[in-house]
């Protein structure tokens, strides 16, 4: 039986949990999947969520994981080494990106079974470090923007973007610019750096989130109502501000669950806005629209290709044992992650060998 390296958890705790380890490499891919030899991947906070044992978005998450060794990485890019029955639009030899199911074996791995329609051919422009960044963030804010509050190409309208040097954050604002053509994006952010690296993602203006967000909303004397606000960190204490920022009949939606949502005393009932959850792991973990994934990441490619989209790695690694550990402990858990951390597989290139 052939083998491969991967890294993951046979117990859930902090990142000294992840162990390297031998397993069976995943063979004969049926129906719509592909097997992919892994050359990059990155890391979200989710990773993190998942491998401490308290990741809660799904209530019934960590019956349905494989077990007793989970491997993580939730986007990745890699070479297709074999394709399923079911697969006519791609062949081994290919390059791809993908952001894979929440409820499979990730990327952190050798190969990885993905599904074919999450997939696409990744920019050629890009190395595939810098499309394994990609995939998971930009899925998220091109569904929370496009698809959850629908907003009109090129409608006279604001978006706010809290936390918008974030790997969300950060395509989020190019989205909004160059999808949706809003002539307002404003996002949130407290230091000289981090507020430079949104200017340089598309922010046509930032504003400070650790001062009142309503009042630096009204000294910029926008020309547009602010009708959309995403937040991508911490919604509860924004719930108050960015209901006295949203004009009537806005939208508010959020990618992070919070037990306490008290929208009393606020200006949601009083504006009639809406607030939407966005998770982009819903479509393949209830298999519904299971094609939409494969379709948003080609149209990526083609706006990278052409230089209107870039992607928002900061900080590459080797994908070996440390070097994850170091992406878990120091980058995405330090609290000063801008845009995204990715992991290569490239061994020469790493000097170092993979998975080790």
């Amino acid at each position: 039986m052939a083998t491969m390296k991967a890294i993951g958890v046979e117990e859930y705790g902090d990142a000294e949990k992840l162990i390297s380890k031998t397993i069976s490499k995943p063979e004969n891919p049926q129906g719509y999947d592909l097997l992919v030899r892994v050359k990059a991947c990155s890391v979200n906070p989710v990773d993190l969520k998942a491998r401490a044992g308290v990741y809660d978005d799904y209530p019934d998450y960590y019956n349905r994981v494989p077990r007793p060794f989970q491997i993580f990485g939730f986007d990745g890019a890699g070479i297709v080494e074999a394709v399923g029955p079911e697969v006519n639009d791609l062949k081994p030899n290919d390059e791809i990106f993908y952001s894979g199911s929440p409820i499979r074996q990730g990327s952190n791995a050798e190969y990885q079974l993905v599904d074919s329609r999450s997939v696409a051919k990744k920019p050629k422009s890009l190395t595939f470090v810098e499309a394994a960044a990609l995939p998971l963030t930009y899925i998220t804010a091109y569904e929370a923007l496009v698809e959850r509050m629908e907003i009109k190409p090129g409608e006279q309208s604001g978006l706010l973007i809290v936390n918008g040097a974030g790997g969300v954050g950060s395509v989020a604002s190019q989205i909004a610019r160059t999808v949706c053509k809003l002539p307002v994006v404003i996002s949130t952010a407290s230091r000289p750096e981090t507020v430079d690296f949104c200017k340089t993602m598309g922010a046509t203006h930032t504003i400070n989130h650790r001062e009142p967000l309503p009042r630096q909303i009204e000294k910029l004397d926008l020309k547009v109502p602010i009708r959309y606000v995403f937040i991508t960190h911490s919604t509860t204490p924004y719930l108050k501000p960015v209901a006295e920022i949203c004009a009537p009949f806005g939208k508010v939606c959020s990618i992070v669950q919070t037990q306490d949502m008290d929208m009393y005393g606020t200006e949601f009932m009083a504006k009639s806005l809406t607030f939407i959850w966005e998770l982009l792991g819903t479509k393949p973990y209830y298999h519904v629209d299971v094609e939409s994934h494969g379709k948003i990441l080609r149209e990526l490619a083609e706006l990278v290709d052409r230089e209107e989209i870039k992607t928002h790695l900061t900080k590459s690694l080797p994908l070996t044992l440390e070097g994850l550990r170091e992406a878990h402990e120091k980058w995405v858990g330090g609290g000063k992650m801008m845009g995204k951390v990715g992991l290569y597989v490239e061994g020469g290139e790493a000097g170092v060998d993979a998975f080790s």
